[in-house]
């Protein structure tokens, strides 16, 4: 796995700027996004403007020339406001790796001035969660142009976003077990199938796309035909799956912020005491304290092995999201359980982020595939059986 990692310091450092676009655009408007799960328009061009859908692009091109440290410190401070755009966000910066390191200057031009948004378009019917196993086709055509066609499942900013990163079976069969192509929105025969009213994560856009005779010119290509397997696991799969982990953390340690508020202010009447008065809320509160550090301490690690080029780093990046999906789905129970009745009203925003918090378990890959992979490379197996490559 290969990823750009520095330990440089952006934008996100003046509080004055994210926390402004927090402020008054992307916490009032959370609520909102998920009651009607509306996608966050605003809050994601108000992000744009302000340079931080640009971080990690090169400076040879106009972006903020940043790493992975920094981006995912961004996820982190948006899930905790907002799961649905910090999710939008997230997929952004997984599918712009692809972009930074084999797309068109144009596009890789467009990202630095916060003018492109663009996402992932891997997760297909015929294989689920298994996005290492593309069934959708690509066919070269007469005129030298590729007939793309597939029914995709999940696609984060569905019919928002300005391109999609997009899996493919390759065009030779010999060539290797996936392809990428870079598809411009709004390109003929590219259709949102589907509406998204989930459980959570409201307004983050995931609905299914298909294409039907989508014709792509044959530099749309991005890397060799296929080399998209390589591609996804060494420059997709570190950013996704860390700034997941950093998505997680912001989701958990917004919920015990909140917990925390609740036990301090919350007072029983008849005797006067606060609800940390107790010794059990104290000791409950504690234990999703520690997931909670234990966490931040394990993603911080995980940054330092890629930066340093640690003989670990892959490992931990794989576990780095399977820990991360499981501390926010215990954390946020915890944390509704603590506040009882209380967390049920939707003002205090934790029953939101519970149920955001349950999607990292299922986003492929998988928390269950995640532990396949983390046991295969801890044994010296391979990642992927070569019968999945």
């Amino acid at each position: 796995m290969t990823a750009t990692v520095d330990n440089a310091h952006p934008v996100t450092d003046d509080p004055d700027t994210l926390g402004t676009v927090i402020e008054d655009v992307i916490r009032p408007q959370a609520p909102t996004v998920d009651r009607g799960g509306a996608f966050p328009r605003q809050g994601i061009d108000a992000l744009a403007g302000a340079g931080f859908l640009s971080l990690a692009s090169s400076t040879e091109v106009g972006g903020g020339g940043q790493g992975m440290r920094p981006v995912a410190e961004l996820i982190e401070r948006l899930a905790a406001e907002c799961g649905s755009t910090a999710m939008v966000v997230l997929m952004h910066y997984a599918a712009t790796a692809v972009i930074e390191a084999h797309g068109p200057r144009e596009v890789r031009e467009a990202v630095a001035a916060g003018e492109h948004l663009s996402t992932l378009a891997f997760s297909e019917f015929g294989s689920r969660s298994h996005f290492w196993s593309p069934t959708g086709s690509a066919t070269a055509a007469d005129d030298g142009t590729v007939r793309l066609d597939a029914r995709k499942s999940w696609v984060t900013s569905a019919g928002e976003a300005d391109s999609y990163v997009w899996s493919s079976l390759p065009l030779s069969p010999e060539a290797g077990p996936m392809t990428l192509w870079l598809v411009p929105a709004g390109s003929a025969g590219l259709d949102v199938t589907g509406d998204f009213d989930g459980l959570g994560l409201r307004g983050n856009g995931s609905r299914p796309m298909t294409a039907d005779g989508l014709s792509v010119p044959a530099d749309a290509m991005l890397a060799a035909d296929g080399a998209g397997l390589d591609t996804a696991l060494g420059a997709v799969l570190p950013w996704f799956l860390v700034l997941n982990a950093a998505f997680c953390l912001g989701l958990a340690d917004s919920a015990v912020t909140e917990a925390g508020r609740h036990l301090t202010r919350t007072t029983l009447t008849h005797t006067g005491a606060a609800l940390r008065d107790a010794p059990v809320a104290r000791r409950d509160f504690a234990r999703l304290k520690i997931r909670t550090d234990a966490l931040r301490a394990f993603l911080g690690d995980t940054l330092t092995a890629l930066e340093t080029g640690r003989e670990d780093a892959m490992l931990r990046v794989l576990q780095v999201k399977a820990l991360g999906g499981e501390t926010a789905a215990e954390v946020t129970d915890g944390a509704m359980q603590l506040c009882g009745g209380s967390a049920f009203r939707k003002e205090l925003g934790l029953e939101r982020r519970f149920r955001d918090s349950r999607a990292a378990r299922v986003m492929a890959p998988t928390t269950d595939a995640l532990h396949d992979f983390v046991g295969r490379v801890a044994t010296g197996l391979p990642l992927l059986d070569e019968a999945n490559r």
